[in-house]
């Protein structure tokens, strides 16, 4: 099960490694905080009043559209409104994600935890200097109670029955595979969009600890067609997605890396200096 802040979300962060493990077989769900109706329409050729007007069902839309296309096997709204980014109004709204009781939130993942019983959960880490949005900062919030709730019988009663998740993940925001995305334009003689302010942006994230890299060499595409299946939210002729040739992206970093963050009693945690190649790891059957 992963959690992801808004609609497109999914497709930009381990959407290789869902359509990996999809064609392995496992069953994968994904729980989306919020409809993303504080979304800009990025691409111009979306850009009309009428997407404007219905700019949530439209976002609901093009996830189901990406989510085909990586392959998730559920997929389930948590019901939040979008915050909208930092400092701005909709962060007040009374329905948006921000704002709600923790307890109702965490209450909500709980009970989708405990229905779909996965073995592993992955949400956002503890380090989002980079990118401190109201609704992700939340999904850490609201994901690691929940890890902890979702095993315990005295905790959301009614939330079903008790389900201990065997492992739990951050997502990790590869800084080293934009240095080299800005070095490929380099290299081609291309110009880059990393331009001063976004380099500027990765000197002040320290580089996470990296405890699980999983190669998605075979599905590399996947993130791609997944983020055009958002039509309003990626602009098919943006640099910063599409600048360099497909097959020259897809052999940059061709991998999503994840830090282990907990694990249940009697799972074992990779070794001082190993870096795991399955999410799986210590709970597949030997």
């Amino acid at each position: 099960m992963t959690v992801h802040a808004h609609p497109d979300d999914e497709a930009s962060k381990g959407a290789g490694t869902i359509a990996r493990y999809r064609a392995e077989g496992v069953h994968s769900a994904l729980v989306c905080c919020t409809g993303g109706e504080e979304g800009d329409v990025l691409n111009p050729a979306m850009d009309t009043p009428e997407v404007r007007a219905d700019l949530a069902a439209v976002r609901r839309r093009e996830l189901a559209d990406a989510t085909a296309v990586i392959g998730y096997d559920e997929v389930v709204m948590l019901g939040y409104r979008d915050s909208g980014m930092p400092g701005s109004e909709a962060n007040s709204h009374p329905d948006c994600f921000a704002m709600a009781p923790l307890d109702e939130a965490v209450g909500r993942l709980v009970g989708h935890i405990r229905r779909v019983r996965p073995q592993v959960l992955v949400i956002y880490g503890d380090e989002q200097s980079g990118y401190p949005h109201p609704d992700h900062l939340r999904v850490h919030e609201v994901g690691l109670v929940a890890y902890d709730a979702a095993g315990d019988p005295d905790a959301f009663p009614d939330a079903g029955e008790p389900w201990s998740v065997a492992k739990l993940y951050y997502t990790v925001f590869s800084v080293a595979r934009f240095r080299l995305l800005h070095q490929t334009f380099l290299d081609l003689g291309l110009e880059s969009p990393f331009d001063d302010q976004w380099r500027a942006r990765w000197e002040g994230v320290p580089d996470e600890p990296v405890t699980t890299r999983i190669d998605i060499a075979e599905v590399a595409d996947v993130r791609r067609r997944a983020l055009l299946a958002h039509a309003t939210q990626v602009d098919p002729q943006s640099k910063f997605w599409f600048g360099l040739p497909p097959e020259v992206m897809d052999a940059i970093h061709p991998f999503d890396d994840y830090r282990l963050a907990r694990s249940a009693p009697g799972v074992p945690w990779p070794a001082d200096g190993e870096v795991e190649d399955d999410l799986f790891a210590g709970v597949r059957p030997a």
